[in-house]
């Protein structure tokens, strides 16, 4: 993992009206609005519910600093039974030839969704999709420095997905405009046998979007990952994507954006604020990383810190097998911890 070079600090006053001081990989947030109208899955969102959508910020790089080649932009609404992801992406020559679902779609030109209900970093899911509209989505138990178990056969059950091309698919001969991406995701994926589907009305979810860009070739026509011509290895692929992560890498999902679901129309005007509790718990992951690259969890290490204008005093629990390290939300009262396994808890003391 790379870490972020140039960190660009920024102050603002939250609509709670503290100052804040943020960097460039501060999580960002999105509005989606309820809808009542029927959404047609075709790539081209035309529907008055679309366009009355926000855009999402433009994509940015991974590592929060360098501006992506081409723009990447999304919206999203949902009703009584989907989620809807709308995304359109600049992009001069459109291409896939990844064509077996659930293959790794990131070989090719592809947008990506990264869904965590609870923020725990436990237990999320994965979503990518190419040019061709081939599909590859899975199940995580844990991130990849946590050693959890990849379901990679695993699908969202009822998912609606397509594609529209603003100019000619495979085609070398001519420069297109881009290609849009619509998915619908339906809220019973993760409903649990013999249980109830429940939609997260005014509530949040952390979420997170990729998009997986390669500088390209061409073999007998035909459009490959470009290789350096020294070594014969792939060039490196460039990683834009809505909220930056501050590392290469979109499996710690302590930094993906804040996805809240308003129950008021597109029409109407919304805000959301992200909870005080949130910005302690950023700071526990930036310890529990610092501890983890340190291979060792020591009390020396968990440093004070005012957030928001109050002190938050972390602590360490040490077990035969693992530690823990947690404060008292000093806006909550609520006891929020960090396990060695990177799992997120909160309780009431």
């Amino acid at each position: 993992m790379k870490e972020m070079k140039n960190n660009v600090v920024s102050c603002f006053y939250l609509l709670f009206g503290s100052l804040f001081c943020f960097s460039q990989n501060t999580p960002r947030t999105y509005i989606a609005h309820q809808t009542s109208s029927h959404i047609e899955i075709d790539g081209n969102a035309a529907e008055t519910s679309w366009q009355n959508a926000p855009w999402s910020d433009s994509y940015i790089d991974i590592e929060g600093v360098k501006i992506p080649t081409y723009d990447t932009k999304m919206k999203m609404i949902w009703d009584d039974d989907y989620l809807y992801v709308f995304a359109k992406m600049e992009e001069p020559h459109v291409w896939g030839n990844l064509k077996e679902r659930d293959t790794v779609i990131f070989y090719n030109n592809d947008f990506e969704i990264f869904i965590d209900p609870d923020g725990d970093t436990h237990n999320y899911y994965e979503f990518e999709m190419n040019a061709l509209n081939t599909i590859w989505d899975l199940f995580l138990s844990k991130p990849y420095r946590n050693g959890g178990a990849i379901l990679g056969g695993w699908d969202f059950k009822g998912l609606r997905s397509a594609v529209s091309v603003q100019g000619t698919l495979n085609d070398f001969s001519d420069q297109d405009e881009g290609w849009q991406i619509e998915v619908a995701i339906p809220w019973s994926f993760r409903t649990h046998p013999g249980g109830q589907t429940v939609i997260p009305k005014n509530e949040f979810w952390r979420m997170n979007f990729s998009r997986v860009n390669w500088d390209f070739e061409l073999k007998n026509g035909q459009y490959k990952r470009a290789k350096e011509k020294t070594t014969g290895n792939y060039l490196k692929e460039y990683n834009w994507v809505w909220s930056p992560q501050g590392v290469i890498n979109m499996h710690e999902p302590e930094h993906w954006g804040y996805v809240y679901f308003s129950e008021k129309k597109t029409e109407e005007i919304g805000s959301f604020r992200v909870p005080k509790d949130e910005f302690v718990k950023w700071y526990l992951y930036d310890l529990y990383r610092q501890n983890l690259k340190l291979e060792q969890m020591s009390s020396t290490n968990l440093t004070p810190k005012i957030i928001l204008e109050k002190e938050v005093v972390p602590k360490l629990e040490v077990y035969n097998f693992g530690w823990t390290i947690w404060v008292k939300s000093p806006f909550t009262n609520q006891i929020l911890s960090i396990a060695k396994d990177g799992k997120f808890e909160t309780r009431t003391e």
